[in-house]
């Protein structure tokens, strides 16, 4: 079966960060398995990464979440902890200045994948929305997310998250323990 993960925002200012929130830093080891089992099977892994300039409280995001975050060239951009160490040169790596990213659904349009299997942050913001854009580009592939290998700064729209995310016929793996 081809499969592919992908590893979205587990970056720094989004764990201990501009943007950070406890438990954030726990995922590291979940997600860094994840990448660990999915190179051992021979299977595709991707990040997407975050990323700002330092006109962000210019932008339409910046003046509706004023927290300056994911700077491109600073500590809060770069991957966090185990998961930094895991990228591989040959890795396709998305920048993003939005949510989702329109370039991720480019690559992956038209691809033959089974399975899809997004993890990372936020739950109810940019994993959800890049597995919207992953559904609509390989709308024949099944996407799949672990409650365990996601959060949000609010355990209220985590929830919501995995529950919209549910509704849109996606996997949500683990879920009931994550309740």
């Amino acid at each position: 079966m081809k499969k592919l993960l992908i590893v979205v925002d587990y970056q720094n200012d989004f764990v201990d960060g501009a943007l950070g929130f406890p438990g954030a830093e726990k995922l590291d080891d979940i997600i860094a398995g994840k990448i660990q089992d999915y190179r051992k099977n021979n299977q595709e892994v991707i990040f997407t990464l975050d990323t700002h300039r330092p006109d962000y409280l210019e932008t339409e995001e910046g003046r509706k979440l004023p927290v300056p975050h994911c700077l491109e060239g600073t500590k809060g951009h770069e991957l966090y902890g185990k998961v930094k160490d895991l990228v591989k040169p040959t890795d396709s790596v998305f920048i993003k200045d939005t949510f989702p990213s329109l370039d991720l659904g480019n690559y992956l349009r038209g691809k033959d994948y089974q399975e899809i299997e997004l993890c990372g942050l936020v739950s109810n913001i940019c994993v959800l929305s890049n597995a919207v854009i992953a559904k609509a580009a390989c709308p024949n592939a099944k996407i799949v997310i672990d409650a365990k290998a996601t959060l949000s700064h609010d355990a209220r729209l985590h929830q919501a998250g995995l529950e919209v995310m549910k509704g849109l016929l996606m996997e949500v793996r683990n879920y009931e323990e994550n309740k």
